[in-house]
């Protein structure tokens, strides 16, 4: 599959980081819509040191992404669709595709769906079939948290997808606060080397991992964001078939409100961004080295 070389060459050689636009905020279950400008603003903060993005809708602004990422110079793009029964939000996608199909390297199909209890897993296998038959040359996956993939009844589903998007999340971890940043790093190798051997052969990548910057009454901060992807530089270099993106591209405090699939408070939901949500660049971009960058 030609697009799946495209997708292991942009593991193995650029630098992918999970984005929705700053614009794009959730309120009540209502998607507010992402201008062209924005996005462009927030594609051009990215783009000195990444040329790789992994995005999560194809609606509200999101389906423009691919057209301006392009321009931009980037390389790859995963299309998310968020609903996978909304046809016009999988038309976007695919619409995508087809006018981009040199950089759009493929499709993820909801995001935890089965952890949030939004779907069970022969939901995610229909959907992956059915876009399967409408596009077959696109790689397509879908996004859980690990342990949710090694679930036995996950094996099917599984067999269907062409690569595989996780989320590893050290920080939920009881052990987190008392370890040091690469036991964090450590962690996330371990539970993507047991998804390779026990569950999945093909390209996996970390699409969700990192440390969120606050809030600082949790001890979240700048330096162990900064600390952790220094670490996961060196424990995961990038190659073919396995490769994590930077988690996530901007500061959203308006996720503090959303839904969230674990109940209870989740304060941290603001802060995972490497840019706060003004596009200022934290500690751990300041201390990465950019990629070249052509200029658009």
């Amino acid at each position: 599959m030609p697009a799946l070389d495209r997708l292991r060459d942009a593991m193995e050689t650029g630098r992918f980081v999970a984005y929705q636009p700053t614009e794009l905020k959730i309120w009540d279950g209502n998607p507010m819509q992402a201008s062209e400008v924005s996005i462009r603003a927030d594609l051009e903060a990215l783009r000195p040191w990444f040329d790789g993005l992994i995005t999560y809708g194809a609606h509200s602004g999101a389906e423009r992404i691919p057209a301006i990422a392009k321009e931009l110079g980037y390389k790859a793009v995963i299309m998310g669709v968020w609903d996978t029964e909304d046809e016009i939000e999988i038309g976007n996608a695919l619409a995508a595709r087809q006018a981009h199909p040199d950089i759009v390297v493929g499709i993820s199909l909801g995001n935890e769906i089965v952890f949030g209890n939004r779907g069970n897993w022969a939901d995610l296998k229909r959907a992956v079939e059915e876009m399967r038959e409408r596009a077959p040359a696109l790689p397509l996956t879908v996004t859980e948290p690990f342990a949710t993939f090694l679930e036995p009844d996950a094996g099917p589903l599984l067999a269907e997808l062409d690569f595989l998007a996780v989320n590893v999340h050290p920080v939920f971890e009881p052990w987190f606060a008392d370890a040091p940043p690469a036991n964090w790093a450590d962690f996330v190798v371990q539970v993507t080397s047991r998804l390779a051997d026990e569950t999945f052969c093909g390209p996996i990548l970390v699409k969700e991992t990192g440390v969120p910057t606050g809030p600082a009454e949790k001890q979240f901060d700048e330096r162990k964001q900064a600390a952790f992807y220094k670490e996961m530089a060196k424990a995961m270099p990038p190659m073919r078939d396995r490769a994590f993106a930077w988690f996530a591209a901007f500061d959203a405090p308006w996720r503090v409100h959303d839904f969230h699939p674990v109940p209870g408070q989740h304060p941290e939901e603001a802060w995972w961004g490497l840019f706060t949500e003004d596009r200022r660049p934290k500690r751990a971009m300041d201390e990465l080295t950019p990629i070249s960058a052509p200029a658009p």
